[in-house]
């Protein structure tokens, strides 16, 4: 399914009149974040209302992304080296990275944060944060899973790689994450095969990340709307147009129909478009769209049992039942979801190079989806209050982690609504909304 260009202030599409009647908690977006937040709210005793698109566009990053749940990523997106290959990568219309110019003061100075933040000093200060929020998060992936009955896949994830520098990249990534608590091990092309013997790898190695795990996201988001409408948590399609604000709190929300809703908190949970919202709280969030794109075979040639990385062509591969699911790129494109046809062939040349049982006419007649990623300069999320105001919460700006931070974010936010403080030893201010 293709995607069209949204508004930047779109948050959500509004398809009926919206009720003016008191609410407890609002949630401005229906992606996984405002799932999940409310998943763990409405199990407090909460009242939770969702405003969201409506489900059927499939716009939300959430909906087909590559539903990998990942501890071994305690490496945040600014980190050393990323900015010579993107510049690389510029010149190639397949690579998996490309930032489209623009004349916007506001990216360029999303870029200069960037800059500043990719370096050594960022990763050693954000890889212990990263690594115990990723480990929580996989913690309660499996106890919603048995909760919710859904498939959590926990064979662990594959770094795999075709040249031997690139393993040689990936064995000293293997030594930081057990540094952090994650667990790693260095394969040969021999160990590889032993781990996923169902599948033909072109490739010289790997590093298996036995914790991670994978799903279906779009299962997952289902039985979580089924979990909070069966705890009386109601959804509505509507557009969050503006907020009115009374005595250091937002008391309304605003429809584009020129309806409120009253409400005692408010979380904006609404990924790459939520900066544009929370301008109009005087907090500015540095925000922008990194573009992915994902393809899925119904009937694979081959189904491997672990989900993977390409290293060299930064390629995800997930098997999800009998399906298998290809994605990539990191596009920096504002809220542009148009689709690349040559970014696309890119993604289908590279996982048949490692995958030689396919070819790319395999993927002819599938229509690519594509979603976008929220991402801050500095790679981290963006979870907690809005300065100067008692009842509006940030849950947003995961970049590539959305799905896999997606429980704990949810659990963060209600322990921050219910009792002011989260329920882990975590320095939360690292992730404040407004250290930018």
């Amino acid at each position: 399914m293709f995607i069209h260009r949204i508004p930047l202030l779109t948050v959500l599409c509004l398809r009926h009149k919206v009720s003016s009647s008191k609410h407890d908690v609002v949630i401005v977006g229906g992606g996984v974040i405002g799932l999940c937040c409310g998943w763990y709210l409405s199990a407090a005793g909460r009242k939770v209302t969702i405003l969201h698109r409506d489900p059927s566009r499939k716009e939300a990053c959430s909906d087909e992304n590559a539903g990998m749940v990942v501890p071994s990523h305690f490496i945040p997106l600014a980190a050393p080296g990323v900015i010579g290959q993107g510049l690389k990568w510029m010149l190639n219309p397949k690579s998996p990275f490309y930032m489209k110019p623009r004349l916007d003061p506001a990216l360029w100075s999303w870029c200069w944060k960037f800059f500043r933040h990719a370096n050594s000093t960022h990763v050693e200060n954000s890889k212990h944060l990263l690594s115990t929020i990723s480990l929580e998060s996989r913690r309660l992936f499996v106890e919603l899973a048995e909760e919710l009955d859904f498939d959590l896949i926990k064979n662990g994830l594959m770094m795999l790689c075709q040249t031997e520098e690139g393993l040689e990249e990936e064995a000293k990534v293997a030594v930081m994450a057990k540094e952090v608590g994650v667990e790693a091990e260095v394969c040969d092309a021999a160990r590889v095969n032993e781990l996923d013997p169902d599948i033909q790898m072109d490739v010289v190695g790997g590093v298996w990340f036995n914790q991670d795990c994978h799903l279906d996201p779009l299962i997952f988001m289902e039985k979580l709307r089924e979990g909070i409408r069966s705890r009386d948590g109601v959804f509505l399609d509507a557009e969050c147009k503006s907020f009115v604000r009374k005595n250091g709190r937002v008391v309304s929300i605003e429809t584009e129909e020129g309806e409120f809703l009253d409400a005692e908190h408010i979380i904006i949970a609404g990924g790459t478009w939520s900066g544009e919202l929370t301008k109009q709280l005087s907090l500015n969030i540095p925000m922008q769209g990194g573009k992915g794109y994902s393809l899925t075979l119904k009937k694979p040639a081959e189904l491997p049992r672990l989900c993977s990385l390409l290293k060299e062509a930064r390629v995800a591969v997930t098997p999800m039942g009998g399906k298998l699911r290809v994605g990539g790129t990191m596009e920096i494109c504002g809220t542009d979801l148009s689709v690349s046809r040559k970014r696309i062939q890119g993604i289908i040349e590279s996982f048949s190079k490692f995958f030689p049982a396919f070819k790319p006419t395999d993927f002819e007649g599938i229509e690519p989806w594509s979603g976008l990623r929220p991402c801050t300069p500095d790679g981290l999320p963006c979870i907690g209050p809005v300065p100067g105001l008692q009842n509006v919460t940030i849950a947003t700006g995961h970049s590539m982690l959305g799905l896999s931070l997606g429980p704990v974010t949810g659990k963060m936010v209600s322990d921050l609504i219910i009792s002011d403080k989260p329920d882990m030893d975590i320095d939360l201010s690292r992730l404040s909304p407004d250290r930018f």
